[in-house]
């Protein structure tokens, strides 16, 4: 696995102002292999190597270090860098529940079966044809969005749903559902991420055609290579603050976590929050 270095130092930001807007080169790295290709500007293959900043609780400039920004799809794309934009596909959003038809929410026992981690969000039910072609086309209204907003790239969450669903879900049902979302993705000329399920890693790449990985916690859980082994550089890695169980700069020498890795706080709140943490490796 190539790595990607540069001189750089390591960045903490605690409770910090708001940074400055800047422009960033890509850093040219090799990787994994990728089915979109490189299009010449920031859509298409993931800079692998690049520092990342992991935004979904707020969007807010990156660090001019930064070259690769991700946000949630309601957030505009960050400028000049790497954008991906965030979908929660698999389940609803705690707002969004009653924007979904009950048919396409799993239930059991006449209530809907809620992820017991989110509690206030229900699971989407990937058991038919017809329901995932169903979900396909709302998240793909979603998957546009993002394009049309300038992202170069969706992730989707929540593939592992099955995990959760007391058995009425298998990993074929989401793989299913995942592969038309990878397609209607790349119709739409963005990259399409992996988010988690590192168990699922090899099946997703190579049947469902994900380009890239985007993963929380590997070297907490010791399963960095389950992503890295599949994807090569193409994976933007984010540790926490409340669960990490060794020195950063000793997470960023070690070769088996990836190169795009940030530490952020729990909630991923911004810089003008208290508990706001940022920390990149250099690269």
């Amino acid at each position: 696995m190539t790595r990607c270095r540069a001189a750089f130092a390591p960045v903490r930001v605690l409770a910090a102002g708001v940074l400055a807007v800047a422009s960033v080169g890509v850093v040219a790295c090799a990787s994994g292999p990728a089915s979109v290709p490189d299009s010449g500007s920031v859509m298409g293959r993931l800079p692998a190597g690049t520092p990342v900043d992991y935004q979904l609780g707020g969007a807010y400039p990156p660090d001019p270090r930064v070259g690769i920004v991700a946000r949630d799809r309601t957030a505009a794309p960050a400028d000049g860098v790497y954008s991906i934009c965030y979908l929660n596909a698999f389940q609803t959003q705690p707002s969004e529940r009653d924007e979904w038809a009950d048919d396409l929410v799993l239930r059991q026992n006449g209530a809907d079966l809620m992820d017991p981690d989110w509690p206030d969000e229900a699971l989407l039910d990937t058991r038919s044809d017809d329901a995932r072609e169903a979900i396909a086309a709302r998240v793909g209204e979603w998957i546009d969005g993002c394009a049309a907003a300038g992202y170069a790239a969706v992730e989707f969450d929540n593939l592992d749903t099955y995990t959760r669903s007391d058995g009425l879900l298998s990993a074929d049902d989401n793989l299913a559902l995942a592969t038309l979302l990878v397609e209607r993705a790349h119709r739409a000329g963005l990259a399409a991420g992996q988010k988690n399920a590192a168990e699922d890693a090899e099946r997703l790449r190579a049947e469902a055609g994900f380009d890239f990985a985007v993963v929380e916690e590997c070297a907490y859980y010791d399963e960095c290579t389950a992503y890295t082994d599949v994807y090569g550089d193409a994976v933007v890695a984010i540790e926490y603050t409340d669960a990490i169980d060794r020195p950063f700069d000793e997470l960023c020498a070690d070769p088996a976590v990836p190169a795009s890795l940030v530490l952020r706080d729990r909630d991923l709140t911004m810089p003008r929050d208290a508990d706001y943490a940022f920390e990149i490796c250099p690269l």
